[in-house]
């Protein structure tokens, strides 16, 4: 049975009750730690053609996590550890609004934030004892984000710039007087985990692990801050960020207050656009603050999957993925994860209106075809 909108009402609530603040993988078989070489897949087989819309990366070794030098760099980034995968396609962009309504059309899907309340499962996700809230709010929506009108001394409370909206959803990314009009090659957003899963697998693909995608957004380049290097002068003409006193004023000195069609900046130095700002992507791997120490004491890891399961000391009621990139809301003086080792912790059934995903397809899945 499908899932009901569920945890976009236990954010509000957790929010307003003061308490604001990648399924499990097999390891022994599906993540090795070794310090002898192993052979990457490092280039397309002969006669394989490249997917339409998506680049191979080359396999290969990188440190992932937070480079030396990073003065931005959250605890959650580190320790940096050593990493060897073997090559797969990419996404050269996020899913679009175009791309995301063809996969509805054809097969009818029905995104989480657009489906009915179910008090009884939402309240799994709850402390104990959480009151039921009013039917008149239990109704399909989404978190929105809206400007506050003056200074936010507290960026820890992130309930004073994101808003519950009824009626807000993929089609509708702002609230019910929104539209797609004109933005049909925008990044899809309102997307929960488990919406991008479903598309995938509609396309025969699979979300990039968080190891995989900071390799591909590195874009070959090893001791990076950013997509471009490590001149924060370039971040106007190089990612859709927030600019200006967040959440207040956005100068729009990128061109862009809110969402930017795909391919608006110039891409990485594989040829991938939007690696860093935009929106938000979904990863496969769970969210656990343990992981990396985890991996850095074992050695090199070999195409790793992620934690076995979710970890956050911060949010103890609910289960969550990482994900990468940053967004059109990341400031400086906020969360600066437009950096390519930035990573944030998502609940599984948590869309916003900056949050969306891209593809891979590995060399095993197309062998499976």
């Amino acid at each position: 049975m499908p899932k009901t909108n569920t945890i976009y009402f236990s954010f509000l609530l957790l929010i307003f009750l003061g308490n604001c603040k990648k399924q499990p993988k097999n390891t022994d078989t599906q993540q090795r730690h070794t310090e002898q070489s192993i052979p990457y897949s490092t280039v397309v087989p002969d006669g394989l053609p490249t997917p339409n819309g998506m680049l191979w990366i080359p396999g290969g070794e990188f440190y992932q996590g937070a480079v030396t030098g990073d003065n931005m760099a959250m605890q959650d980034e580190k320790p940096r550890h050593k990493v060897g995968l073997d090559g797969f396609f990419i996404d050269v962009h996020e899913v679009t609004n175009a791309q995301f309504a063809e996969f509805v059309e054809e097969t009818g899907y029905v995104t989480v934030a657009e489906r009915a309340i179910d008090w009884e499962e939402m309240k799994k996700q709850l402390p104990p004892g959480t009151p039921k809230p009013h039917d008149s709010i239990l109704q399909p929506g989404a978190l929105v984000f809206k400007k506050s009108r003056s200074s936010v001394p507290n960026l820890f409370d992130y309930s004073q710039w994101w808003k519950w909206k009824i009626g807000a959803n993929w089609k509708h990314p702002s609230g019910p007087n929104s539209s797609l009009v004109g933005k049909e090659n925008h990044p899809v957003v309102q997307i929960s985990y488990e919406d991008a899963q479903a598309y995938c697998e509609w396309a025969g693909r699979r979300l990039p692990t968080e190891a995989e995608w900071e390799y591909a957004a590195r874009g070959g380049k090893t001791k990076a801050i950013f997509t471009w290097g490590n001149d924060f002068s370039k971040l106007s003409v190089s990612a859709n960020s927030w600019e200006g006193e967040f959440p207040v004023n956005n100068t729009v000195q990128d061109g862009h207050e809110f969402r930017a069609p795909v391919q608006s900046y110039p891409p990485n130095g594989y040829g991938l656009f939007d690696m860093a700002g935009n929106v938000w992507e979904w990863t496969s791997d769970w969210y656990n603050t343990k992981y990396y120490s985890t991996l850095a004491k074992n050695g090199m890891a070999i195409n790793p999957q992620g934690a076995d399961t979710s970890y956050n000391p911060n949010n103890v009621f609910q289960k969550e993925k990482v994900i990468k990139g940053g967004s059109f809301l990341c400031s400086d003086s906020y969360c600066a994860s437009y950096r390519i080792s930035a990573r944030m912790a998502t609940s599984m059934d948590s869309g916003a209106e900056h949050i969306g995903f891209r593809t891979v397809l590995d060399l095993e899945m197309i062998k499976r075809y």
